[in-house]
Parts: C-alpha cells; structure tokens; sequence
C-alpha cells in the first residue's frame, strides 16, 4: 500500500460528474461528439480554449482542440478560481488521474520552470480544487490517442510587468528544450451579462489577443470591465508565443451559454483561438 506522501502526489479529479462525466465510457462519446474531422491547421504553438462544463463550452473547446496537432509535451496554464495557493503554483506532484487513466506530469519541464521562471512556487494547494485545466485535459487526451506529459501552471492576478517576465522566462526554457511544446491558456470570457453586452466586451479582447498584443489586453479587459478569468495565463501565454516567432492567429470559434441555454439574459463567453508561428 502506497504511503499518504504517493497518494498526495497524484492528483484526483475535483470536478468529474459535475463539469463532465465521470464516467470513462461516456466522457469518450462526449468528448468525441465536440472533436471535428478537421486536419490540424501548420505551425500552432499556442492556444485559448475555455473550460466550464463540457454542454457549455464543450463545442468551442472540441473545434479548437480539433484543429492542434497536440504534442508529446503541453504546457497548460490556468487561472485560480479558488484563491489557494501562491501567484504562480506549478504542481508538485507526479501525475493527474482521470475518468480514462492517470497523466503523467511533465517533470523535467516543471523543474526547469520552478527553477528558472520569476516567482514560481511548488505547489499542491493551489491545484486541488481548481477547474480550469483539470477540464481541458480529456479534450487533449482524446484528440491525440496516445499518452501526453503535461505541467499544470496557475497564474492569479499579476502585473503586466510581471506577465512580460514570465512570459520570456517561460518562452527561454521552451526554446532551449529543443522540442515542440504546445502552451494552452485557459481562459473563459465575460461572465454573467447579457449575450449581446458579451459579445460586445469579448469581441473587443478577442481583437487584441488575435493582434498577438498582451499588454492591450490587460488594458482593455480593466477599462472595459470585462470579466475574463483568465486573462492572465493568455497574456503569459501571447507572450510566450511571441517570443518563440508567432506570426499568425485564428479565431476557432465563439459562443456563448445562452445559446445552449436559451437564457440569453445571464450568458458566459467562449472562444477558442490557436496562435500559430
């Protein structure tokens, strides 16, 4: 029997049942029913995919994730909803389990990124609870059919200052690594307004993400009050990608809930976008 320090080195599912199945056989047929046929679009190294419960944003997160050519090592990082935890929380531990089985965590790139990145931390806490990468995971899983490492990342609210540090920091030890490692942003957009507000407010950061401009984003989600929860993990992640040569963007796909829901008076945004070099 394995002690209590194995046991809190992999971690469990927070949000299977709830924001998806927990069951492995109907979490593939509803994972698979969102994948497109779509040959994946040349030269993606980075992407927007949003993470709320799978009848929500699972069309927008199938269509993104179809159009990636997901690699053996993907970097994922993520907002903390729940406030545990330090600013920049790369886990600690060794693997994540799902529904369809355990995967494993990336060590030597988790251990380049809490060795050399501006204020990383090891940590657990901060991942325990958190939903935002946890729900991107099988979408990855089955779009590539083969076994994948990873390194969860979660970001809270930083500077752009601070945004623009990591981002080159992250981009150094990603180019040096000599692979291909796709760097996931999760992020959903403007919560809890009206379906034509959002559009509205999730069009205009839509425009600075696809211009590849961090710092214009961090401006206009606070002038314009734009609830986008992970604004931080995209402007690291369109720094990041910058840095390594991107040159071209494309928006995937938009929704929101109240098409799914028809409540089109308390909406949630979603757009997946890939950033491509």
């Amino acid at each position: 029997m394995g002690s209590k320090a194995d046991s809190e080195k992999v971690r469990q599912p927070a949000v299977a049942g709830q924001f998806y199945p927990g069951d492995p056989d109907s979490l593939q047929v509803q994972v698979e029913s969102y994948l497109q046929p779509e040959p994946p679009l040349s030269g993606v190294i980075g992407a927007v995919i949003p993470h709320a419960g799978y009848i929500y944003s699972g069309a927008v997160a199938g269509e993104t994730v179809s159009v990636l050519n997901v690699p053996d090592r993907v970097l994922i990082l993520g907002p903390n909803h729940t406030g545990w935890g330090p600013e920049f929380s790369g886990y600690s531990g060794r693997s994540w389990q799902m529904p369809p089985g355990a995967v494993r965590i990336d060590a030597d790139l988790a251990d380049q990124i809490l060795e050399h990145a501006p204020g990383a931390t090891a940590d657990i806490m901060a991942h325990s609870q958190e939903h935002s990468i946890e729900v991107l995971l099988p979408f990855l899983y089955y779009a590539r059919q083969e076994e994948f490492t990873f390194v969860p990342v979660t970001i809270s609210r930083i500077s752009s200052e601070a945004c623009r540090d990591l981002g080159s920091s992250l981009a150094r030890i990603i180019e040096n690594s000599g692979e291909d490692i796709l760097i996931v942003a999760s992020s959903d957009m403007t919560h809890h307004e009206s379906h034509s507000s959002a559009e509205k407010k999730d069009g205009a950061a839509i425009e600075r993400i696809l211009d590849l401009d961090p710092d214009g984003l961090i401006d206009i989600v606070s002038a314009r009050k734009i609830s986008m929860c992970g604004i931080m993990p995209v402007a690291v992640m369109l720094h990041i990608t910058s840095a390594l040569g991107a040159s071209r963007t494309k928006l995937i796909k938009y929704s929101t809930s109240g098409e799914v829901s028809g409540d089109y008076d308390q909406v949630v945004g979603y757009a997946g976008i890939v950033v491509c070099k």
